[in-house]
């Protein structure tokens, strides 16, 4: 369980230091503009150093974790609800924090790992595991939050599949795609066949007479009339 892993320090802007103008100017200052919002108090604008930032965003769990910011000695337990990055070089450009309120359930999207994967009767038969989600909603109360959903596939075997009906979920903790009515029991995972390329040894190599490229005979000659032999043009 995720339990006040990480303390961002935050950086309280001021009305002259929001908006996008002010947003590039802050970036150019290595900081990071951010909100915390929610938890029946006004939204606070701060910004977070950039290296900081940075670090934090190493860590998977950072994202699903209860996470302590403090803004001038106030501290918010929040969790990470939005995240932009430049397209291109990929560092961030603003995040957004939402509060959590102690004993009121949040949404969350955690991680995904398949574990077990190697010990497959389906692996060591060379088929191949094909994983369709990296991460699930889920809904639970903040001191229930897991930083990942483990998936075990050591059992499977070519032609198996995993749904998230599959998913061993921590205590207190729900699908939230398994809570709306009339809920698709996706497929998370399956055990394909290997795929083998068939090779035609018959024709593997034969090659058409006409597909090679006739060479020049008798030496320096051309065969065409009026031709230098140089090849050239006047112009």
């Amino acid at each position: 369980m995720s339990n006040d892993l990480y303390t961002v320090k935050g950086i309280a802007r001021s009305l002259e230091q929001q908006g996008k103008g002010a947003s590039r100017r802050l970036r150019k200052q290595n900081l990071v503009p951010a909100i915390v919002y929610g938890g029946n108090e006004e939204p606070t604008a701060l910004s977070i150093r950039m290296n900081e930032m940075v670090k934090f965003l190493e860590n998977e769990a950072f994202f699903s974790s209860i996470l302590t910011i403090v803004i001038d000695g106030e501290e918010h337990q929040a969790v990470i609800k939005d995240l932009q990055r430049h397209p291109a070089k990929g560092f961030p450009m603003h995040a957004d924090f939402q509060r959590i309120i102690k004993g009121q359930k949040i949404h969350m999207n955690v991680p995904v790992h398949f574990v077990g994967r190697e010990e497959a009767p389906g692996t060591k038969a060379s088929g191949v595991l094909s994983t369709l989600v990296a991460d699930l909603e889920i809904v639970c109360l903040p001191s229930m939050l897991p930083e990942y959903l483990e998936v075990d596939v050591s059992k499977m075997e070519i032609g198996d599949s995993l749904h998230l009906t599959d998913v061993v979920l921590p205590e207190g903790v729900i699908l939230q795609e398994l809570e709306v009515e009339d809920f698709v029991d996706r497929t998370i995972a399956n055990m394909q066949a290997p795929t083998v390329e068939e090779v035609d040894e018959d024709t593997e190599d034969e090659v058409d007479a006409d597909e090679v490229p006739a060479t020049e005979q008798g030496g320096e000659g051309t065969h065409g009339d009026g031709d230098s032999s140089e090849g050239g043009s006047e112009e």
